[in-house]
């Protein structure tokens, strides 16, 4: 049990919700799923306990998560509901018009959209201070951060809640304190992915070169250093000089790139085509996503060892962090 919260709904079963629901269950919480779709509810549990078998977690918190097959019924006696359906405004806004009818008054409500404004999601709300968004990342139970976004309505009360709630989980919760669309993470991943694409565009390199670098360059410290820390490290002077230098060349078109728009009109749709900027075989597809799996529990365990005053690794060398 977490101080202030006995049950939590989850609107929505699939990729994330189910991910976000074995999340709060393994943190002692009860859980109740609403989703439209029978096939999903049916395996709700099924799949929670899978993700906790190849983690080596108790399965048995899959038991404390209740599928239910009427919204209302989820969300009754919650007293956090987060929405994770379909990233689809009217969808989202019917939802939480239907989740404000039926629960509690002093219920936090939370939508987990990756890039739509949760004010445009909330703003018909009868009590819109208690509303605001939690951006989980996927998946839910291997990627820590959770970024909890205010709006003008939002109460603090709200956000303090909602930020206390995900630190008892184990979670990384980050305030982000204007609304805008994006928030803070996808701006960031889609600014690179802006120049990435600029790159195979101007024929500059090809697009296995364009990841090869981030992977063998700044990729690889990233996890443990950012791009703030990073400017502050080699100077705010010589950030400052490379800026005047590189960033009147960088892509800064406020619309999707031709080139990436090119690619869908054709159908080269990425892996669920076999072509996207590259040719991507089943095997390929498949090694990709172990590997990413992999990694993401590589740097859990990693997170662990740091919680415990140890961080796995006995290189401690002050090695350059320029480039």
């Amino acid at each position: 049990m977490i101080e202030g919260f006995g049950r939590v709904a989850v609107i929505g079963a699939g990729l994330m919700g189910h991910g976000i629901a074995q999340v709060f269950a393994s943190g002692g919480l009860d859980v109740s799923v609403y989703d439209p779709a029978p096939a999903a509810l049916a395996a709700l549990r099924d799949r929670i306990r899978g993700n906790l078998r190849d983690l080596g977690e108790d399965e048995d918190a899959a038991d404390r998560v209740l599928p239910c097959a009427e919204l209302a019924e989820a969300v009754r006696e919650a007293d956090f509901v987060v929405e994770a359906a379909l990233e689809n405004l009217a969808v989202k806004q019917a939802l939480f018009a239907a989740i404000e009818a039926a629960c509690p008054s002093g219920a936090v409500l939370a939508s987990n959209t990756s890039v739509i404004p949760i004010t445009q999601i909330m703003g018909g709300l009868r009590d819109r201070a208690r509303a605001l968004g939690t951006h989980w990342w996927n998946p839910p139970f291997l990627v820590p951060l959770v970024e909890v976004i205010g709006t003008e309505w939002t109460s603090p009360e709200a956000v303090a809640r909602t930020i206390a709630l995900h630190k008892a989980l184990g979670k990384v919760p980050v305030h982000v304190k204007r609304d805008v669309p994006g928030f803070v993470g996808n701006r960031l991943q889609h600014a690179l992915w802006r120049e990435a694409i600029s790159l195979v565009e101007q024929d500059i390199c090809d697009a296995e070169t364009v990841d090869l670098v981030v992977k063998n360059s700044f990729g690889r410290r990233l996890g443990v250093l950012g791009p703030i820390e990073n400017a502050d490290l080699v100077g705010t002077d010589l950030t400052l000089a490379i800026h005047q230098t590189v960033l009147g060349a960088v892509d800064s078109r406020p619309a999707p790139s031709p080139y990436l728009e090119g690619l869908v009109a054709e159908g080269r749709l990425g892996m669920k085509s076999g072509e996207g900027f590259r040719r991507w075989t089943p095997e390929q597809q498949a090694a990709l996503r172990r590997d990413i799996v992999t990694e993401l529990k590589r740097a859990r365990s990693n997170d662990a060892l740091r919680a415990k005053g140890t961080d796995g690794n006995d290189d401690h060398g002050d090695g350059p962090a320029g480039g």
